[in-house]
Order: structure tokens, then C-alpha cells, then sequence
């Protein structure tokens, strides 16, 4: 059985390794990051109309801010984001499958203008068409330095990319000469090139989430 590299962040890690040991695959836990809180200023909830978030990491750090924005018409990037916000008292979440480009065509379609977009300080760009979007940071990633990847890694080893950040890490830690023996699976083609070349293998799914990377980490355990 391959192991399966689990880089992203908790309390994600231990979600992605509950998913993996479900499907009969052998998880190991290797952060590269942790995702921490910040001190944020809340922008009056009247002057928007929608909240986006594209990563569950926003909902779970953002503190008890966000209550200030229950009611407005709330949308996700993700069923994690979704699940998230859902557990932080958002009612009626709208869940986009795909980036935050198709979620703010989607909130441009549902008739809203003023977005507020929480989320990390670092964000994927996002095309926000006809929209007007604020971005306000509620948590930051940071490097973990005790971050240990060598004694997880043996021939065959599949090594799962949840963003373009991790994959910029991977690709310094790992050089060129020891790629050929590893499989890659990234959250996205931007995290998969983020990785580098000479990987034995390296897929990304249709749809980004964590359910699909697993489904062709199963494949290649096969």
C-alpha cells in the first residue's frame, strides 16, 4: 500500500486522513503550515449585500466577528468552506463546486454588487466581473518549522497538494533527483505546477476538493 502525504494545514490534515481511512488508504500526517488567527477590523455589515468565504480556515479563526454578518446572503467555495460557515450559525449557505472566479459569477447572477470576501492574507486571485469585492484577512499561514517530511517519504509515496503555496514548499524541499520514485496530487493545475517537474506522476482533479484528490489517490493505489 502506498502512504498518502497529507501537507495542508490542521484541523484539516486530520479531515483528510479520516476521508483516506475510509477509503482503505494508509495517511500520514506532514503540515507544512498552520493556519493562525489575527486581529481584524469588521467592516460594517450594511455595507454589503453578500459574504463570500473560499476557505474553511476563514470561518473557523475568524472569531466572534463574523456573527456580525449572519445575515447576509452567505456563499462558499467548497463543502468544507460551506460545512464551516454552517457550523459557525450561517443558516443558508450557497456552495460553489469550483474557484472563487465562478462563485462571484454566480453571486453576480443571484443580483448581489457588494461583496465582502473573508478569508487568509494570502488569496487567489479572483475575476469579480461586475462585482465590487472587499477583502478583509482574519488568519494567516505560517511556516511550521519543526515540519519534518524525509522519514514520511519511501518509493511510491503519493503526496497530497492542497495549495499553490504547499506546492512552492514541496518543490523546495524535494529536488529534482528524488522526484522520480513520488506521485503528486494537487488540489488544482496552479498547485500542481506550483510542484515543479519530474514527479513519477502528478494529477489534479476536475473539481477542487478533497474528495476527488482522494478518489485518484484510490486509483493509484490500485
Amino acid at each position: 500500500m502506498k502512504p498518502v502525504i497529507i501537507l495542508r494545514p490542521e484541523p484539516g490534515a486530520r479531515e483528510t486522513a479520516a476521508r483516506a481511512m475510509k477509503l482503505g488508504l494508509m495517511p500520514r500526517l506532514c503540515p507544512l503550515f498552520e493556519a493562525r488567527p489575527i486581529d481584524w477590523d469588521a467592516p460594517p455589515a450594511e455595507r454589503f449585500d453578500a459574504l463570500l468565504m473560499t476557505s474553511a480556515q476563514a470561518a473557523r479563526l475568524g472569531g466572534p466577528l463574523l456573527s456580525r454578518y449572519r445575515r447576509l446572503p452567505a456563499y462558499a467555495v467548497g463543502h468544507a468552506t460551506a460545512r464551516a460557515m454552517e457550523e459557525q450559525g450561517f443558516e443558508h449557505v450557497t456552495e460553489g463546486d469550483r474557484d472563487g472566479s465562478a462563485i462571484a459569477a454566480r453571486i453576480a447572477a443571484d443580483g448581489h454588487a457588494h461583496v465582502l470576501h473573508l478569508g487568509g492574507t494570502t488569496l487567489a486571485r479572483i475575476d469579480s466581473g461586475p462585482l465590487t469585492i472587499d477583502r478583509v484577512a482574519v488568519y494567516t499561514i505560517g511556516g511550521r518549522p519543526d515540519a519534518e517530511i524525509d522519514p514520511h517519504l519511501e518509493p511510491g509515496a503519493i503526496l497530497l497538494v492542497h495549495s499553490p503555496r504547499a506546492g512552492s514548499r514541496l518543490a523546495e524541499l524535494i529536488g529534482p533527483e528524488r522526484r522520480g520514485s513520488l506521485h503528486v496530487i494537487a488540489i488544482s493545475p496552479a498547485a500542481l505546477t506550483a510542484c515543479g517537474p519530474g514527479w513519477s506522476s502528478g494529477q489534479a482533479p476536475e473539481l477542487p476538493d478533497d474528495e476527488r484528490m482522494l478518489a485518484l489517490a484510490a486509483r493509484l493505489c490500485e
